[in-house]
């Protein structure tokens, strides 16, 4: 299949087809995803650079950072949203303003919003939970989805929220592409590579499904790095280490001359 466009993306959404999104935080995940044949990547705006040369062929979803002071402004929102573009982005996450939002998308920048549970918001709902479960808040999650078409946005990541919920919203919305996280059916189903890969050493989300399990590897490896240091610093210690092959030698006509320089 030729790189994913936001022209396949609505294709899809009406064909019933699904697409996979991984966000992911380095380099490696990244080449990774590529080569499984994930077509969806996330990274954040300093990883953009690095990123986007490595998997020219997956469509690559740039975040502004959200607490950027520097990005506040309809204009600035604009000026942030061409600096990702140029730098390689196929579209730009961002849950800034909707005047940001309708700004950037005048100007053609497609932008992805976030509705339902969104992190950093988090307090003003009472903390990390689902949210939509009640009539009342189910339909604040239909406005904001909504607000984000009506503001030219071409989709929303729609976190944590009831199942049913999301395809109802889904399918009213008909010019707006949802990315599940934990809220069921939607064009594209997302994750975080840390759960993936079973490297997240925090709270793992119920929606989340591990698929690998390269923490364990690396605490593994970790402790033969801590064995390895603390064997170097015992022979340190002991005057074991350096020995004679580790060091470099002058020849004693050298070492002669080197001397009387020094007289």
């Amino acid at each position: 299949m030729p790189k994913l466009t936001i022209h396949h993306l609505f294709a899809a959404k009406k064909n019933g087809r699904t697409f996979t999104e991984i966000r992911t935080s380095n380099l490696n995940e990244a080449l990774a995803c590529a080569e499984a044949g994930v077509e969806i990547i996330m990274c954040m705006e300093e990883d953009l650079p690095i990123i986007r040369p490595a998997v020219p062929d997956v469509f690559l979803v740039a975040a502004h950072n959200v607490n950027d002071p520097s990005v506040a402004s309809p204009e600035q929102a604009v000026s942030a949203g061409f600096r990702l573009m140029n730098a390689g982005a196929d579209a730009v996450y961002s849950a800034l303003s909707m005047k940001c939002v309708e700004a950037m998308s005048r100007e053609s920048i497609p932008v992805i919003g976030h509705v339902g549970f969104v992190p950093y918001r988090s307090t003003w709902i009472g903390g990390t939970r689902a949210v939509g479960k009640t009539s009342a808040e189910a339909r604040q999650v239909y406005d904001a989805a909504k607000a984000y078409q009506d503001a030219g946005a071409i989709g929303v990541e729609i976190e944590i929220v009831p199942a049913k919920v999301a395809e109802e919203i889904n399918r009213r919305l008909e010019k707006l592409i949802l990315i599940s996280m934990g809220s069921g059916g939607g064009t594209v189903q997302y994750l975080f590579a840390t759960d993936v890969l079973g490297t997240n050493r925090g709270h793992i989300p119920r929606h989340a499904k591990v698929y690998g399990q390269i923490g364990i590897e690396e605490e593994r490896v970790q402790k033969l790095r801590i064995e390895a240091f603390k064997a170097l610093q015992k022979e340190v210690g002991n005057g074991i280490y350096p020995e004679e092959k580790h060091m470099l030698k002058i020849k004693d006509g050298e070492y002669a001359a080197f001397l009387k320089s020094l007289d």
